[in-house]
Parts: C-alpha cells; structure tokens; sequence
C-alpha cells in the first residue's frame, strides 16, 4: 500500500482537502444526471453512490484523524448508509495508507523526545497496521516482541474543527435540527478528544483486562508505561487474525458459538456489571488467535453508563415493558425520545417506530439463548432501518431524539450484533455473565 509522506493539519489545509473532496462529488453528481438518461435509474444511483463513496473515502484517508473516524462509526451503520459507503468506509476500520518510514521516526521523536532505536532493541518503521487516529509498528525490547501504537500528527488537535465541517452532512443524513443537537456533537467530539489521548487509553487498557480477565476464551495484551506517551503507546505484540478476516474463511461452527460466547460476555458484563463499556466493537479491535480464543485491543473509546439512562433503556428490553403503553411511553420520555413541546402528530409516530424497533432490537433478550446466524433476524433490522430512512413523514419531523448516551450505546449494540452475526454464533446464553 502507497504510504503518505505528509498530513494536512491546519485548519486551512484540511478545509481545503474536503472542499477538493466535495467538488469531486459535485462532477459525480454532473454525471449521474447523464446517465439516467441513457440507463435506468437504480443503475445510475448506484454508479453515483459508488463514485461518491470512492472520493469521500479518498479525501478523508488523506486527512485521517476525527473526519475519518466518523467515516469508520457511519459503516456501521449498514440499514442507513447505501452499501457502497459502508463497503468503502469499512475499510477505515483497519486499513489505510500509512504513514512512510521517514515521516513515523519524526513523528516518534516528536512525542517520545527519543528515537525508536533509542528505546528498543530493533523497531520496525514500516506499518503493519494503519487506522483512523494512529498506526502500529513492530518492535522488539528484552526478546519480547512488542505492538507500538503512534498517533498520526495533528489529530488530536484537528477534532473541533473536523467535526464542524462534517457537522452539516451528519445532520442532513440523519434529520437532526433544533438548537440542542450541539449536545451529540459535543458527546463525539469529548470522545474522540479521549481517544487521542493514550495515557487514558493506557489506563483504561488495564483496567479492563484485570477486571475481565477471568472471562473464557477472552484475551488481552500487557501494556508498558515506561515505553509509552501521551500519543504513543505500547503493548505486547499478539499473534492472530482480525476477526473479520477469521469469519471469511471458518467453516466451524464450534469455533463460532465459543467466540460468540467470549465476545457476549465480555459486552454483557462490561454494560451490566462495570456499567462502563468498550464502545468501538468493529473487526479490526479483535483477533482470533490459532486456539480460537478472542483478543480484545484498543480501549481508547469507552463509554461510561450513568444509572439514569441504564434503567430505562433496560427496562425496555422486557417485553411486558414494551407492551404496556403507559409504561412504554413514560420511559420514552425519560430517554429523551418524546418531549413535551412534540406535536400530537409526532408524539403518535415516534411512539409507535420505537416500539416497532424495540419490539424487534431486542429480540435477543427476551429469551435464554439466542441464534445470531438468524439471517431472517437481520434481515428485519435491515428493512426496518430502510423502510424509515426513506419515510417521507419522518424527514418532515425534527430527527433530534434521545438523550445524547444513546449515540455510543446504540453504535455498541449495532457493533456488537454484526460482530456475532459476522460469526454466525448459535446457541449463545444471553445471561451467561450473571455466572462470572
């Protein structure tokens, strides 16, 4: 893969990448014009999506950073995004362009006031890894071999700034208005600001793989301090394959339900014991190791759940809950899905989507064990979400819903249910983790 010498980070410098990036769009647009003429028009909207895709993903690869980084959370959401976004997105998961050797050993010496070589035995400075906020390179100290993870220059400083020039086309995509949507800007922005942080990600690293350390088949590296910064951090080097990488080719299904099981619980206990979970579940932040046993990496987004929001939202996961109206429609206002300045009209509508979503979200917890190879199961999640992308009463209507905790809680269960049905795991015990 073609590495990058160098990273636009003013802010004049990255508006004029994505102003580049939109003219490009703007000649597709200019093109798909054309062709409907002389082609059908899915075919058309098709060949335009996938252009459109190709270029924003090429101008935000170049950027890098919080632009990219919400490119990597939308591929996630599959019923929203057509899916030549999500298949270009997706790859911002694991798989970028680098940054070249000459441009890594200025970065090092720039955050750790030392050369690689000055703190390793030998260091690699040719990537094996690249994402949206930092890159990983091999490295050996005391005959242990060891994963240094360096954050791309200029990303933490480039979040506001970034996330104000994708602000417009995230509430355009997603119908947010009203002058309070600046909270669930402002919960992406904190978090992207703690994921450039890798003193807390060390911290938070510990944390989790000492308190879920006792979970089956579930692993984790060892972290070293003394051979970490602020933006740069260093683990133990863990042999193994991403897990999306794993599930193209497993034909196992023993293999499958033992993942499945470790990767539940691992959520599972994090949500309902720690109330603090790992909020960024997408392949690239797990590996599948030769005895099929889970490893856990990257604990730069973690999203604390503070008790006013965990009750309701889990109460609405009981199906008695969900079907006793007054009940329902009380916790709906406690989430922030309803307020009291809604129209009747409104009140009526979202209160009957969210209980047709709900009604079928969480399925799984309605009962002991459940099968997540169920294609039937997503294929409702799916054509539930299309059906309401393309609602011509909901576009009319403020899309602004919810309490500003639902943005990382709800991109955690999306995660975490395509993870297990990429695995296609059957049998899984949904309250396994009351036993651990």
């Amino acid at each position: 893969m073609k590495t990058i010498d160098s990273i636009p980070t003013s802010k004049i410098q990255r508006a004029t990448k994505l102003v580049s990036t939109g003219a490009k769009v703007g000649v597709n647009y200019l093109k798909y014009y054309g062709d409907k003429i002389v082609n059908t028009q899915k075919e058309a909207k098709e060949r335009l999506n996938k252009n459109n895709a190709s270029d924003i993903y090429d101008g935000l690869k170049q950027l890098k950073g919080s632009a990219l980084k919400v490119a990597q959370m939308l591929s996630m959401e599959k019923s929203i995004l057509p899916q030549a976004y999500v298949e270009k997105f997706s790859l911002a998961q694991f798989s970028v362009p680098p940054l070249s050797p000459p441009l890594v050993i200025k970065t090092f010496k720039k955050y750790f006031g030392k050369l690689p070589n000055e703190l390793f035995d030998t260091f690699n400075a040719t990537s094996v890894n690249a994402a949206s906020i930092g890159q990983v390179h091999i490295a050996e100290k005391d005959g242990k071999k060891l994963a240094v993870k360096i954050q791309y220059p200029g990303v933490a400083e480039s979040i506001a700034s970034d996330l104000a020039m994708v602000k417009p086309i995230a509430m355009s995509m997603f119908n947010i208005k009203g002058k309070d949507s600046d909270k669930y800007f402002k919960e992406v922005e904190n978090k992207l600001v703690e994921e450039t942080n890798y003193i807390l990600e060390m911290k938070q690293s510990k944390e989790i793989a000492t308190l879920c350390s006792h979970i089956s088949n579930l692993l984790f590296p060892n972290y070293y301090q003394a051979l970490s910064s602020e933006r740069i951090i260093t683990m133990d080097y863990m042999e193994g394959e991403h897990l999306s990488e794993f599930t193209s080719h497993n034909t196992d299904q023993k293999k499958s339900n033992k993942l499945g099981q470790a990767l539940w619980d691992f959520y599972m206990f994090q949500i309902h014991t720690l109330k603090k979970v790992h909020a960024d579940p997408h392949p690239g932040n797990f590996l599948v190791n030769e005895e099929a046993k889970l490893i856990a990496l990257d604990f730069g987004c973690m999203k604390t759940i503070p008790m006013y929001f965990y009750t309701p939202y889990f109460e609405l996961a009981k199906p008695d809950n969900i079907n006793n109206k007054d009940y329902f429609v009380n916790k709906l206002y406690e989430l922030e899905i309803l307020r009291e300045e809604d129209s009747k009209q409104e009140l009526v509508f979202f209160t009957d989507m969210f209980h047709e979503m709900l009604s079928l979200f969480t399925q799984p917890f309605h009962q002991n064990t459940f099968d997540f190879s169920d294609a039937n199961f997503f294929g409702k999640i799916a054509e539930l979400g299309e059906r309401y992308s393309k609602n011509s009463d909901l576009k009319k209507m403020n899309g602004n819903r919810g309490s500003k905790h639902f943005i990382y809680i709800n991109r955690t269960f999306f995660g975490l249910y395509n993870l297990m049905f990429d695995l296609k795991a059957q049998n899984i015990k949904i309250n396994n983790y009351l036993n651990l």
